[in-house]
């Protein structure tokens, strides 16, 4: 399937995703990575390492998290690695995960770090976000050059879609290649020029952000500032809140005055939120759901109150 068959989304991603935001009033993102030996315990998971009925059971789960969180977040994130390490039957699995996203009103983000040359790149980004599986936005790793890239933007721009590409990311090994130095600069600020030029040729006509996003962690908060400086045309995705360390306070660089510009992610956090005492307090095993809401609810009362996303609010 090219770029160009099929319908298009109804409006540019940029502008979808602001609507999304506004209408939710927050910019929190909620990552669907599931994992067999943290599901909650009466999933039933722990009792199989068939790839079949763990697929089943990941959509059991994926679904459940999406029925809680659809009224209160505007965007899910899957972990496509997550789906594809059961195969055939995980594939399936994550196709029920987006169909059930949609129906919810959600838009989809998959993560999938998607990088080649030429025609495999056209190929990556034709399946992701033109072709079956034709999501809201696609992670998109930029380490084989700009040129890299384009296959993505172009049919990005054609499917009113969007991308959102590899700039700081959130593991302490980032330092090892994104933080060399390259005529004077960290390597990371040249990939962010990159991407903050790219995202101002793919403006909206309504709007001050492009379709070309950067993903920048939350446990680097200065380098979070100064790249928001960097890329004033670029929607900032924002992982590692919680979990790996990420504060609310730490990514209020990340946000424009109005709240916009970023979307902050967790996962673990929520969707594990049985495994969270303050979570799961009173409840029993199969209301893991209540937890998810709980947790839901406290990651976006956090970033509410620690950044210009409160504003959203008013």
């Amino acid at each position: 399937m090219s770029a160009t068959s099929g319908p298009a989304h109804s409006a540019p991603f940029p502008t979808r995703l602001a609507a999304a935001i506004r209408a939710r009033r927050t910019p929190a993102c909620v990552g669907l990575d599931p994992r067999r030996e943290a599901l909650p315990a009466c999933l039933g998971a722990a009792d199989t390492h068939d790839p079949a009925t763990l697929a089943r059971i990941f959509t059991t789960f994926c679904q459940g998290v999406i029925d809680v969180v659809a009224p209160l977040v505007p965007i899910v994130k899957p972990q496509l690695a997550c789906f594809e390490a059961l195969g055939p039957h995980g594939m399936t699995a994550l196709a029920d995960t987006i169909a059930h996203a949609r129906a919810r009103g959600l838009l989809v983000l998959a993560d999938g770090k998607r990088g080649d040359i030429g025609s495999t790149a056209e190929a990556y980004a034709d399946g992701w976000l033109a072709g079956p599986w034709a999501c809201d936005a696609l992670t998109v790793n930029p380490y084989l050059g700009l040129d890299s890239i384009q296959p993505f933007v172009k049919t990005a721009a054609a499917r009113h879609a969007g991308i959102f590409v590899l700039v700081k990311t959130s593991n302490p090994g980032s330092k090892d290649f994104q933080d060399l130095d390259s005529n004077g600069s960290p390597l990371h600020e040249h990939v962010a020029a990159g991407v903050e030029h790219m995202a101002a040729d793919t403006l909206p006509p309504d709007g001050r952000y492009g379709l070309v996003g950067a993903v920048v962690g939350a446990t680097w908060p200065r380098q979070l500032d100064t790249l928001r400086a960097a890329m004033p045309h670029t929607w900032i995705l924002v992982p590692g809140f919680g979990k790996q360390g990420g504060r609310a306070s730490d990514v209020q660089g990340a946000f424009d005055p109005e709240g916009l510009g970023a979307l902050v992610v967790s996962a673990r956090d929520v969707i594990f939120a049985h495994a969270r005492p303050e979570m799961n307090a009173g409840l029993a095993p199969e209301q893991w759901q209540s937890a998810v809401e709980r947790a839901c609810h406290d990651m976006i009362d956090r970033i509410a109150a620690d950044t210009p996303a409160g504003r959203l609010r008013d």
